[in-house]
């Protein structure tokens, strides 16, 4: 039970009292002088107060240890704030005794370590995860001492910051495994095209993209392996993509020369069909691989040796089909096509592949110079067309029956009104036809070869024959009008009767005197006036001709 503070004077100095009387009765008995007595007595103040000096530093000593500890804990405090950023705490200590104040703060300081190691978990466990994911970028590169955490800085400043990085990471880390996956996906698309295992091609890498199954690496050096690996098959891809198209081009030379018939050439429609395809369309599983390569270079072997059992025979087609484009374009005339003669190439005197080859040559040649010539042509033949009309409207002028009344007579004079609407066309079609020609010639630099005339000259002597049948139909017209004139002068002066009976008996059939060249053009059958050819031959005859037929029409 405590005391009550002011009854301790009271009690001290009864106690003292009592040990003071009972010192005295002792030494009385003892028979101590009065100075002893007094010596003693001064003896026993000095050491109560040595008592009580010690007792009082004592006291002070603890009073400044709570002190210091106070201060300590009070400076704890202080740096948890300063670390956490948190405003100081005051008041704590301002009331009470020391030891009272000693227990509030160290209340307090157990709340603050307490959120101070709340914070430090947070701090450690964001950390933690930018060292797993930076790991898995770089495992080599990866050290453990750069990731401590700095315990004089963990104020949510920091924290979100370490957040933020955290969540770049994050971000670039999902970026990365679907950049791997893609790059994955890309590799198996390769290995599926190319027939390669995508196991045997991942395990070659530096680092395997999988190490457990359901983990996918996503390190530096798997990605660049991945994308090492995609550009090593992707220039094998393109490499076999080249031959697989260089075999299917000679694949499609090979058909077309010997005529392969389509049932034998379905099993490899599917390379021909890509023969121009792009590196994205080569999509089908096993279509480079090794074995359907060498699958078709055999096939290509077997159609090059069958090419070479029926060279002679392919020789003769190709002759007849380079002919038979001349004939249709008109390139060349019969007597100048190159002739080749199959006798040396059985003989050996010269070599089969290189005729084929050069017939090929010259086919394709062809093809192009038809294709330039096709306009031209087109308008050639139709102006031949108008040509044979206008032959067979000047046979119809001299037919003298030509008004009769026999059967189809009314059909003739239909014809011959066409006939006469199409023919009147023709200077024009001739002009557009001469602009055309000439147009051709500036734009390739060589003349219009036509059955091995110019055409420029053919339908310049056209024109010229044209303009002069023109001036011999106007001369026979004048010469018409003038016999008239003087039949009629006659009459007026003689009588119609008396004329008329004069020159009845003075008349006498007339025979048409034919020139050498009009016999030749004359000869000519109406087959022979729409061939370019026959056309060709009575331009020559009818220059060298100094008697010009009248109603000649060309072609």
């Amino acid at each position: 039970m405590a005391l009550d503070p002011n009854c301790r004077p009271t009690r001290i100095a009864t106690a003292h009292r009592t040990l003071l009387d009972e010192l005295q009765i002792i030494w009385d008995e003892v028979g101590e002088s009065e100075d002893e007595k007094d010596k003693m007595m001064l003896e026993l103040e000095q050491e109560c107060r040595n008592l009580y000096r010690r007792k009082i530093d004592e006291a002070d000593q603890y009073r400044d240890r709570i002190r210091q500890a106070i201060a300590g804990l009070r400076a704890e405090i202080e740096d948890i704030c300063c670390s956490m950023e948190e405003p100081p705490v005051h008041g704590i200590e301002s009331a009470g005794s020391l030891k009272e104040q000693l227990n509030a703060i160290t209340l307090k300081l157990e709340e603050m370590q307490i959120e101070k190691n709340a914070r430090l978990l947070k701090f450690l466990e964001v950390v933690d995860q930018i060292r797993k994911i930076l790991a898995e970028f770089s495992p080599i590169e990866c050290d453990d001492s750069k990731f401590s955490v700095d315990e004089s800085d963990l104020s949510t400043r920091a924290l979100r910051e370490l957040e933020k990085q955290l969540q770049s990471l994050q971000e670039e880390k999902s970026e990365r495994l679907r950049r791997v996956m893609e790059h994955s996906n890309t590799l198996k698309a390769f290995c599926a095209v190319l027939g390669l295992s995508f196991e045997e091609t991942t395990r070659d890498l530096h680092h395997n993209s999988h190490h457990d199954e359901g983990y996918m690496s996503i390190s530096d050096d798997s990605v660049e392996s991945l994308v090492s690996a995609i550009e090593h098959l992707r220039k094998v891809k393109l490499e076999r993509m080249q031959k697989l198209q260089d075999l299917a081009s000679a694949m499609l030379e090979l058909w077309n020369l010997m005529d392969i018939p389509s049932e034998e050439q379905q099993q490899f429609q599917s390379v021909a069909c890509n023969i121009a395809a792009s590196e994205q369309e080569f999509t089908e599983l096993n279509s480079l691989s090794l074995e359907f390569i060498n699958h078709v270079q055999a096939e290509v072997l077997r159609l090059e040796q069958l090419k070479a059992s029926r060279i002679e025979e392919l020789i003769l087609k190709k002759k007849t089909e380079l002919h038979e484009i001349h004939l249709k374009t008109h390139l060349i005339a019969e007597s100048q096509e190159p002739d080749l003669d199959i006798d040396d190439v059985q003989a050996g005197a010269i070599d089969a592949s290189s005729v084929l080859e050069q017939l090929e040559v010259q086919i394709s040649a062809a093809k192009e110079e038809a294709f330039s010539r096709k306009d031209v042509l087109e308008r050639v033949e139709k102006w031949l067309a108008v040509c044979e009309e206008e032959n067979w409207l000047e046979e119809y002028n001299r037919d003298g029956n030509r008004y009769g009344a026999g059967k189809g007579a009314h059909l003739m004079l239909r014809r011959a009104e066409k006939a006469r609407t199409l023919v009147s066309k023709i200077p024009a079609m001739v002009d557009a036809l001469i602009n055309k020609v000439t147009a051709w010639e500036k734009e390739r630099g060589d003349d219009f070869i036509y059955d091995g005339l110019s055409l420029l000259s053919m339908l310049e002597d056209y024109t010229i024959m044209s303009q002069e049948k023109e001036q011999e139909r106007k001369r026979k017209r004048d010469q018409k009008k003038l016999q008239e004139q003087q039949i009629a002068e006659q009459e007026a002066i003689f009588g119609s009767k008396s004329l008329s009976k004069s020159l009845s008996t003075k008349k006498t059939p007339k025979a048409l005197t034919i020139s050498p060249s009009q016999k030749t053009l004359g000869a000519a059958t109406k087959t022979d006036l729409l061939s370019p050819k026959s056309a060709a031959k009575k331009v020559r005859v009818y220059k060298l001709s100094t008697d010009r037929m009248p109603s000649f029409a060309y072609f």
